[in-house]
């Protein structure tokens, strides 16, 4: 059997990779072929070319590499036309992604294409949703909500699998021994995870805010212990900014002493965005803090969606406090983070969600054994 994945970044390729085990355990022989990172090269899969090339961020980056990517596009499509696959997967990178199922729908259109990870159409142009009914056949949603959007934006047939961030193993390991996070209580001293994001552009952002509202937080808990997890290639930057803060919180970059971290953490300040879902999951109340570049901020009207925290969609209220451009304010933000890293009914109303956002994504087996079986039921649906 001969698979064809386009794939874009790199939380795609590891999904792919984890997908492409879960075929090899039902399929005797499989080829899996496309566009792939190392994760999926390691199970065999030899990429058309570095997907390093599709990591573009924001219209000022898509326009300057315009002709690069129209001319990848068309040879991703060439390419799995040639080959004939059994089926094609997408994994998220919508804007490149899905050009490419598009174009194949034309060309093989006995083909199943199967679509893991769909655009978010909960947040934002939710008439893509209807648009992708003509050329994906079922969408594999990581998000427990997501399937019954789609249906309700008359978007392709979809399945909620589980979110890769469940079977992490730090992580993982946090969800097997907590139990009941409802009942945690804050340690005294406590102490407080820092996360100003996972990209460069986001902690220049948000770093001095979050520097004062350290600093405004040990007046109110003066034994106060803070750390602060992040990527290696962010930690002289950030290193940099803390050596101008009062209080200075421990700085961690390797992905033990990250989860060893969210382990002895009773409350985070972070970035939203994915690490919001980490949290929730881990039992940490939170809140959220997010500036926009200024080409991002101007196309802001396009945003539909009601939150932008993940933990508030899972649920669908407002669990967690979100503070946007000019309500990132560090005095405000310390006597709300008070409130979490105490006994106090904010804090008990968190890890209460907490407990349902568990509940809602519980899954009976691995994501990548789901995704593989309603991958193999569309080729088999097809060629029925």
């Amino acid at each position: 059997m001969k698979i064809a994945f386009v794939v874009g970044e790199p939380s795609g390729d590891e999904i792919g990779a984890d997908l492409i085990r879960g075929l090899r355990r039902r399929v005797d022989r499989l080829e899996p072929v496309g566009l792939g990172g190392e994760a999926m090269q390691a199970e065999g899969l030899t990429s058309l070319f570095d997907i390093e090339e599709l990591s573009i961020i924001g219209i000022a980056g898509i326009a300057m590499r315009l002709p690069q990517l129209l001319k990848r596009l068309s040879a991703t499509v060439r390419f799995i036309v040639a080959e004939r696959p059994d089926a094609l997967v997408i994994i998220d990178s919508p804007t490149f992604s899905h050009r490419v199922a598009r174009r194949v729908r034309d060309k093989l259109p006995d083909m199943p294409i199967v679509n893991y990870i769909p655009p978010t159409v909960w947040a934002w142009r939710e008439s893509r949703a209807a648009a992708m009914r003509p050329y994906v056949d079922h969408a594999i949603c990581a998000l427990p909500f997501e399937p019954a959007i789609l249906e309700g934006l008359s978007g392709p047939p979809a399945t909620y699998v589980g979110h890769p961030l469940m079977k992490v193993p730090g992580l993982a390991e946090i969800l097997a021994r907590d139990g009941t996070v409802a009942e945690k209580r804050p340690n005294s001293p406590p102490t407080l995870l820092i996360l100003p994001g996972s990209r460069s552009s986001e902690v220049v952002r948000l770093i001095d805010d979050f520097g004062e509202t350290l600093q405004r937080l040990h007046l109110r808990l003066p034994g106060l212990r803070a750390i602060l997890p992040t990527l290696p290639r962010h930690r002289e930057r950030i290193e940099a900014a803390v050596g101008r803060w009062e209080k200075k919180p421990k700085i961690v970059t390797g992905v033990a002493e990250k989860w060893a971290a969210f382990a002895a953490a009773d409350a985070a300040l972070a970035a939203s965005g994915t690490v919001s879902l980490e949290l929730a999951l881990a039992g940490i109340p939170m809140a959220l803090a997010y500036r926009l570049d200024p080409v991002a901020y101007r196309f802001r009207h396009l945003v539909t969606a009601w939150t932008a925290a993940l933990p508030n969609f899972i649920v669908g209220h407002p669990l967690v406090p979100e503070h946007f451009h000019e309500f990132v304010r560090p005095e405000h933000l310390a006597r709300r983070l008070e409130r979490l890293l105490t006994d106090t009914p904010e804090r008990r109303a968190q890890l209460t969600g907490f407990e349902e956002i568990r509940r809602l994504m519980a899954i009976d087996q691995a994501p990548g054994e789901t995704a593989a079986e309603i991958v193999l039921a569309e080729i088999g649906r097809r060629q029925g």
